[in-house]
């Protein structure tokens, strides 16, 4: 399901849609990572933005 173009509100900035394609894609290259593991990423720590990128960068680091 696509996102509704006609809502203007930012609710869901701090979040990262693990159903949309383009959404992980833009995270998995951002940081680096394959979709496999940002999907991973998302199911061990949700889709919380701010989370999600901690744990990438720490996922980097190793």
């Amino acid at each position: 399901m696509t996102d509704d173009k006609s809502k203007r509100d930012f609710r869901d900035r701090n979040r990262v849609a693990g159903d949309e394609e383009y959404e992980v894609g833009y995270f998995a290259s951002k940081f680096g990572l394959s979709i496999p593991q940002v999907r991973e990423l998302i199911a061990r720590h949700g889709n919380d933005r701010e989370a999600l990128e901690r744990e990438a960068k720490a996922l980097g680091v190793r």
